[in-house]
């Protein structure tokens, strides 16, 4: 973990959303290697989303080879309702970025058994073979556990 003081939100957001940018690219990702970032919801990270979506549009940044993972969702609340993460992370992010809609990872809050959605969003993220950045909010938490 690193701890990083900065004067505001919007310094923060971009030196987050610069860090970022800057491990996908030194990774390298590719077809056969791809980066998997954990991703947070809320407010927090919007200014970094936003940052990261505009390198993406400058052309600085590629999400081709990048794998999410978010680490919460509502439970009982639709997909599509404007509330859940998952319409959080599509409207914010996403449909912003290049990313295939395949490699990004969102908890269904309305399975049948949850602790069975858990085990296998555990699952892919090892066949993943892990997180490389996990980026946490101010009251970032597993829903999971």
């Amino acid at each position: 973990m690193r701890l990083v003081i900065l004067e505001d939100y919007d310094q923060a957001s971009e030196w987050a959303a610069k860090y970022i940018c800057n491990r996908i690219i030194q990774f390298k990702p590719n077809q056969g290697r791809y980066f998997t970032l954990g991703l947070p919801t809320g407010s927090t990270p919007l200014g970094c989303y936003k940052k990261l979506i505009e390198y993406h549009k400058n052309g600085d940044l590629s999400f081709k080879y990048v794998k999410t993972f978010n680490m919460d969702e509502y439970v009982g609340l639709p997909r599509n309702h404007p509330e859940s993460y998952h319409s959080y992370m599509w409207n914010n992010f996403f449909k912003h970025i290049d990313i295939d809609p395949n490699n990004a990872h969102i908890l269904d809050g309305n399975a049948p058994d949850l602790q069975a959605e858990c085990d296998a969003f555990e699952k892919k993220i090892e066949e993943a073979g892990g997180i490389d950045l996990f980026v946490g909010g101010d009251d970032s938490y597993n829903r999971c556990t």
